[in-house]
């Protein structure tokens, strides 16, 4: 099952803002048949056991249909600490609608392009959240809209390229997923695949910058996930399973952590035409989930890939 967990520091700008709080991150669960319950469990147990005062969830809850959104809302359900999330292209693309219904019985806060502040002990936590950008429902302007900024404040998205703009808006962290860092790492075979073809700046771990006075910068980090889509195959040390753990109110530095920040690869910004397929694509499942339901078919999501 191999999951790994993996421990860092928040940003420096974070200092002067909090004592301590402890944010759980999770990303790419894929609920499903590829992905089994057991490995669910196995990384709900896990966060629970590291006493999270908060855990995050960006995206990806689905695979292609919302055949499990049961189990979904049953494994959101098992996290001790409060549970925010924000959806990503899969969710969109099985019914956005649906998947977040069953993250909110599960007891998750959704946030689509919104924040939030929440109380966590003694200390209080601005949450800014991003819609999918993948699919092309990430709005910026909407998302920080009202955001306070007399408050710390943590950045949710599924794509980690949409940090470069809520860096700009003064969020100095930015959690992310969407690629399962490749799932297979070895001879950098998840650069190849992710970086050069994908056109992804952000592959795995930590990116940017956690030190003070760099305006308009701060930390992106992309997490390997825990579920998969098509093959639940991880090879390399890189691309396994894995619940990260943010010591918010920590020093960088100040304890050992799995990496330090990397170097961003090139990347390329998708072209009009792909977002446009992209679009396409979530529009044509939502009318078939609709004739579906119009002539009561069965399943609005067509089978699990």
């Amino acid at each position: 099952m191999g999951i790994r967990l993996r421990r860092f520091a928040g940003p420096a700008a974070y200092l002067d803002q909090m004592s301590s709080l402890r944010i759980a991150h999770l990303t790419d669960q894929h609920v499903g048949r590829v992905t089994s319950v057991r490995v669910q469990r196995a990384a709900v147990a896990l966060t629970n056991l590291q006493r999270p005062d908060l855990v995050v969830l960006t995206g990806d809850f689905v695979c292609h249909s919302q055949l499990y959104l049961d189990q979904l809302e049953e494994v959101v359900r098992g996290f001790e600490a409060p549970v925010i999330a924000v959806l990503g292209n899969h969710d969109h693309w099985s019914g956005a609608d649906a998947v977040k219904r069953a993250l909110e019985r599960g007891g998750a806060a959704v946030l689509c392009n919104a924040s939030t502040v929440v109380t966590l002990g003694h200390e209080r936590l601005q949450v800014v959240g991003l819609d999918d950008a993948y699919t092309g429902h990430a709005s910026l302007e909407k998302a920080v809209k009202g955001m306070r900024r007399d408050l710390p404040t943590l950045g949710l998205s599924h794509i980690a390229e949409e940090a470069d703009g809520l860096w700009r808006h003064g969020i100095p962290l930015v959690l992310s997923g969407h690629t399962h860092a490749g799932q297979v790492t070895v001879a950098r075979l998840n650069e190849l695949s992710i970086g050069k073809i994908a056109g992804h700046r952000y592959i795995h771990g930590l990116y940017g910058t956690r030190k003070r006075g760099e305006p308009g910068q701060g930390a992106v980090y992309v997490g390997a996930g825990i579920g998969a889509a098509v093959m639940p195959l991880r090879l390399g040390e890189r691309g396994q399973r894995e619940v990260a753990i943010f010591e918010l109110g920590s020093e960088p530095g100040s304890f050992d952590e799995h990496h330090a920040e990397q170097v961003p690869h090139l990347g390329r910004k998708p072209s009009p035409e792909l977002m446009a397929s992209r679009a396409a694509k979530v529009a044509r499942n939502r009318e078939r989930r609709a004739r579906v339901h119009r002539h009561g078919e069965g399943s609005a999501g067509g089978g699990e890939a």
